[in-house]
């Protein structure tokens, strides 16, 4: 935003230098990007009377001036702009003066044969205009010749450039910045004086309907009469050419005024165009969305095609401007117009934002709309708006209607409990000693310091103990959107205080920092990972919606990325297929990742471990003469059981026909202390074929928090040691038929819990069905090996416990024993 120095020096009383100021707005969080000094564009230029203008005797576009410069003898100036006359007053580069716009340092010349002592400007030698026709010649009479320009044309003025952060609306207006300004320095506030007065409303006149009340809180319509159309004035032409606003008439220029000078949107229609495209004898102004087909010409006489999500100001529900963007061209106030309404309006940020974004359409409302107004202060700028149209417009307010929702109504100041001690603990030390030359003195904020800020920037402070170390404070309306929480009025003291008196010293004295407990795990399962071969892949956590049960997104950038994601198995296999078209093989990978999903008590969350193996992991196939080898089932599970087993998990595996993406007799469910953990399983061969992926492809999905609470416990933490036994073992193995029914680990289970201490260790080392196998049943050979820590088992030990392993497998699962 363009700041004029003279206009910002009438609202707030400061002696500072442009680059004082300049520095102080930046340490305070508003960024002064350039300071543009128009106090060197015309130095040295003066006031000078044309005596007498003569044709040049040797070139038929050249004058030959005399002017009085007030120096004595009048000059002789060459001049080539055709409107150069006799008994005029012009701005005049004296000989020595340096014009920096055009980069032209003046001095004595003979043009054509003559003598020029000086040049004739015109503005856009002055950096007043981007181009001119001729000299610039003052409307004025009877100035003093001889004295500087730069008041005249406003050129003693210095503009500041600077940016505001988004949560800071009210930096975008001179009174904004005035009062930051004014906290800063400590000087006196000197804000517009503008009269409470009382209009009659008359629904005859104007009414409105506003439909759209969360979009449009707030909106007030007022009838004026009797407006002259004229030029502004030139020190609201000169306010707004610094702003970098373009001067129209006085009715615009008031509109642009007051959104410069209080970050306040308004729009003046044309009463009587505006009742024409109305139609009817009654108006009525109303706040809708737009119909789908409908269409408006703007101001820049651009015909635009409406969306559902665009916000209209309609006369009698047909559409006349953009809310909060841009007028209609329809009911645009002309040279002509006699009778206005005014609009001042509060529009919703959302809805203005989606509204310009649908029409790629972004104006100076609508940068103030999106990041929020105050609503606060809309009468306010609404009646400045009309006491300038009474003064400069000689317009006649006529009647006012206004509606005002009711959440606008019952909106009041927030409160927020500050504590000092908090203030000190966030901020850290400061630098207590008056100037940098004095000894450092290192302290801490103090009550009066921080009652100080607060009470500067416009709240109200009120202290809840006798000590002054804790305060109620009343935030003021102007600053409701971006001053909510204690930290935020900590960060106001810290940015008014200054950042630069605050110590950035390290302590002397540290303290090594450490890892949370669910980091510190979290790592170790990355490691485990990582060590079996896989890869961690990340995907983003939205895509298409296809289910029921998933979040949809309020304003998504795309369609395909509009609902949040309830697993993370179907981005593991698009990234492995898509590995497999780019011919970079078989994709063997993990995911650590957040899925979302609804349910009847609401919305739900959780953090999930996904992965992806399979095919041909290996990258030479020597010994197999080129042929792929897909990876099994059971290596598929091996490499997730050498995760568990690194971990110190104890996993069971049970069969699972769940999960229709999965192959139904190859897919097991994962418990680990009776609780679901996740699912492992072949990819289902439909799945498999639609994606032309090969045989075999292996996914899992686990439950993240359970995992890590399984590893928190005390005995994962902090694993006991177990001596080694230097005792040999002796094996068994038992080979059976046993219905399908019952599982391995089943199996396993009972044979643990049958055997007792002495058994070391049990596995499956082979499994068989078909030919001389009875239905139904499978043939499984296990292998049992005992040992003691304290001696050499004998027979006699251990046949007794193998014959009750063999007895409790006849009885609890239909063992039919073949060894």
């Amino acid at each position: 935003m363009r700041i004029s120095l003279n206009w910002l020096r009438e609202l707030v009383t400061v002696s500072m230098s442009p680059e004082e100021i300049g520095e102080t707005l930046t340490m305070a969080g508003f960024e002064v990007e350039d300071i543009e000094d128009r106090r060197t564009w015309a130095e040295g230029v003066v006031v000078g009377r044309v005596l007498e203008r003569q044709a040049h005797p040797d070139a038929d576009r050249l004058s030959v001036c005399k002017v009085d410069i007030g120096a004595g003898e009048p000059s002789t100036i060459v001049c080539g702009a055709a409107n150069v006359r006799a008994d005029t007053y012009v701005p005049v580069a004296t000989v020595g003066s340096y014009l920096p716009v055009v980069d032209l340092k003046i001095r004595p010349q003979k043009k054509r044969g003559v003598l020029s002592e000086g040049m004739i400007c015109s503005l856009a030698e002055l950096g007043l205009a981007k181009d001119s026709e001729g000299i610039h010649i003052f409307p004025q009479e009877d100035l003093k010749i001889g004295q500087d320009v730069r008041p005249l044309l406003g050129l003693d003025d210095v503009i500041l450039d600077l940016t505001s952060t988004a949560n800071r609306a009210d930096a975008l207006s001179l009174v904004g910045i005035a009062r930051e300004l004014a906290a800063i320095t400590g000087v006196p506030l000197n804000l517009p004086d503008i009269p409470e007065r009382a209009i009659a409303s008359d629904e005859k006149s104007l009414a409105l309907h506003i439909s759209e009340s969360k979009a449009c809180p707030v909106y007030i319509g007022t009838l004026i009469s009797g407006v002259k159309i004229a030029p502004s004035p030139e020190w609201l032409q000169r306010r707004l050419l610094a702003s970098g606003t373009r001067p129209i008439n006085n009715v615009v220029d008031v509109t642009n005024y007051v959104l410069l000078e209080w970050g306040q949107p308004l729009h003046a229609f044309d009463a009587d165009r505006l009742q024409q495209v109305a139609g009817g004898d009654r108006l009525t102004v109303g706040v809708r969305f737009a119909n789908g087909g409908e269409t408006l010409t703007t101001l820049d006489s651009q015909e635009r095609k409406l969306h559902e999500q665009t916000l209209l100001i309609t006369a009698n529900d047909r559409p006349v401007a953009l809310a909060g963007v841009m007028g209609g061209e329809a009911t645009e106030v002309y040279d002509g117009s006699m009778n206005l309404m005014l609009e001042a309006a509060l529009f919703d940020s959302v809805a203005i934002r989606r509204s310009a974004r649908s029409l790629g359409l972004r104006t100076e409302a609508s940068a103030r709309y999106e990041r929020g107004v105050n609503a606060a202060e809309l009468p306010l700028a609404c009646r400045r708006a009309l006491q300038l149209l009474e003064e400069l417009a000689e317009g006649t307010v006529e009647s006012q209607a206004i509606v005002q929702s009711q959440a606008i109504q019952a909106t009041t100041a927030p409160t927020i409990e500050l504590r000092l001690d908090r203030v000190n603990a966030v901020l850290g030390p400061v630098d207590l000693s008056d100037s940098d030359e004095d000894e450092s003195v290192i302290g801490e904020l103090q009550s009066e310091d921080v009652e100080r800020i607060l009470t500067a920037l416009g709240c109200q402070v009120a202290a809840t103990n006798p000590d002054r170390t804790l305060w109620n404070v009343t935030v003021p309306p102007y600053r409701y959107r971006d001053l909510e929480r204690e930290i935020d009025l900590i960060e106001e003291v810290a940015r008014l205080y200054g950042f630069n008196k605050f110590i950035d010293t390290l302590p002397k004295e540290g303290e090594a920092g450490y890892l949370p407990i669910d980091q510190a795990l979290l790592r170790e399962i990355h490691q485990a990972f990582r060590a079996v071969g896989l890869t961690e892949v990340m995907h983003y956590s939205v895509g298409k919606p296809d289910e029921e049960r998933q979040i949809q997104l309020t304003n998504p950038l795309f369609a395909e990325f509009s609902a949040l994601r309830t697993d993370l198995l179907p981005a593991l296999i698009d990234a492995f297929q898509f590995n497999q078209e780019q011919g970079n093989g078989a994709l063997q990978a993990y995911e650590i990742g957040r899925v979302f999903w609804k349910e009847e008590d609401g919305l739900m969350e959780s953090d999930r471990i996904a992965g992806i193996l399979g095919g041909d992991p290996s990258q030479g196939r020597w010994v197999t003469s080129g042929r792929e080898q897909p990876m099994s089932w059971f290596e598929a599970k091996g490499v997730l059981q050498s995760v568990f087993q690194r971990l110190g998990v104890e996993v069971e595996y049970q069969p699972d026909r769940r999960n229709p993406i999965l192959h139904p007799g190859r897919t097991a469910s994962l418990w680990i202390g009776g609780e679901h953990l996740g699912v492992f399983g072949q990819l289902h061969p439909q799945e498999r074929q639609r994606r032309s992926l090969p045989d075999e492809v292996y996914i899992f999905e686990l439950e993240l928090d359970l995992l890590l609470h399984k590893m928190d416990q005390e005995d994962q933490l902090t694993p006991v040691f177990r001596l080694y036994s230097p005792f040999p073992a002796t094996d068994r193995d038992i080979a059976f038929f046993a219905p399908t029914k019952f599982s391995v680990a089943d199996i396993q289970r009972a044979v643990h819990q049958t055997a007792g201490t002495l058994l070391e260790s049990v596995s499956l080392f082979d499994e068989y069905r078909g030919e001389n196998v009875p239905t139904g049943q499978r043939s499984l050979a296990f292998r049992l090996i005992y040992r003691a820590g304290d001696r050499t088992l004998t027979d006699d030990e251990v046949e007794p416990i193998h014959q009750k392993v063999r007895d409790t497998l006849q009885e609890k699962f239909q063992a039919d024993l073949r060894s």
